[in-house]
């Protein structure tokens, strides 16, 4: 794959947005809610899963908001709210698939957090289940069921196997198979990041003619160790990833608080909306607030 700095040139030059709106949260005084999801519908209710935070703090949690209107969400009193990171979902066999990170110490330092991604079915939003908890050290861990029943998971292996961060692919039959051992196994696609960025799947989309697209983020760090994030879309032809692309960056989005000084130019892909030809792109601002975003279908070329 091209750097991220090569294909945030040709972002600049081909891609078309259009208006941003911050997003209100009620019902969390004194916390900043980021890394959202998009929307979905639960219980007869539209909502969406964020992540829940403090500026002076690392200690988050997810919580659910009902939809007021397209720029304002309400805290849902008496939903299960997990001390998780970054919310994300998905429907296998019909059921709500909550996950997240969560961090702990870690094993060989316990003055450092070590992390890894959870996964909760959703009966109700009172009644969640962890089913599965994926290796140490593993963000990004996403799943998709697709038409034929199979299950999809985009792994995000870091150190030897995948530096500083790189996705890998497995399939399996039924969430019976996901297994720690399978997910460390699974290899890394072709057409990967490079060395000196990392990144990681965010939703999976199976389109309409059959094709896999996949709405992911794309990070590097300068040199003076900011962070740069943005949100990319790329198509997965089985073991490859093609035509990837950069579908906005920080200065598309209206200007808003940082959580920190290195976190300014920070853009964390939620989720997509699909409205014929355009789309909305939902994400995470500068790791202080939650946006949106409308945009070109980035996948309109081949339908979804």
């Amino acid at each position: 794959m091209q750097s991220a700095r090569e294909l945030l040139e040709v972002s600049r030059k081909t891609k078309k947005v259009g208006d941003s709106k911050k997003i209100t949260f009620l019902g969390v005084d004194g916390f900043d809610v980021y890394n959202i999801t998009a929307p979905f519908q639960l219980e007869g209710c539209k909502m969406i899963a964020g992540r829940v935070e403090k500026r002076d703090s690392e200690a988050s949690f997810i919580a659910f908001f009902e939809e007021i209107d397209l720029t304002t969400y309400k805290r849902i009193q008496g939903a299960t709210e997990l001390e998780l990171q970054d919310p994300f979902m998905t429907f296998i066999d019909g059921e709500l698939i909550l996950g997240g990170v969560e961090t702990f110490p870690s094993p060989e330092d316990a003055t450092k957090l070590s992390w890894r991604t959870n996964f909760y079915s959703v009966k109700a939003l009172n009644e969640m289940t962890l089913f599965f908890s994926g290796p140490n050290g593993m963000k990004d861990l996403r799943l998709k069921q697709l038409h034929n029943g199979e299950i999809m998971v985009l792994t995000r292996p870091q150190g030897e196997k995948g530096g500083r961060g790189k996705i890998g692919q497995l399939r399996i039959r039924s969430l019976d198979e996901l297994t720690i051992a399978r997910i460390e196994a699974a290899p890394l696609l072709n057409g990967n990041f490079s060395n000196e960025d990392w990144g990681g799947a965010n939703e999976i989309y199976e389109l309409e003619t059959g094709e896999i697209a996949v709405l992911g983020h794309i990070a590097f760090f300068d040199e003076e160790n900011n962070r740069h994030y943005y949100p990319l879309v790329f198509w997965l032809e089985d073991d490859t990833i093609c035509r990837p692309k950069i579908i906005a960056e920080r200065s598309d989005f209206i200007e808003s608080p940082a959580k920190r000084a290195d976190l300014v130019d920070v853009v964390f892909s939620g989720g997509l909306v699909f409205q014929n030809e355009n789309a909305i792109l939902y994400a995470g601002i500068s790791d202080a607030s939650a946006q949106y975003l409308e945009l070109d279908n980035p996948f309109k070329k081949v339908g979804i």
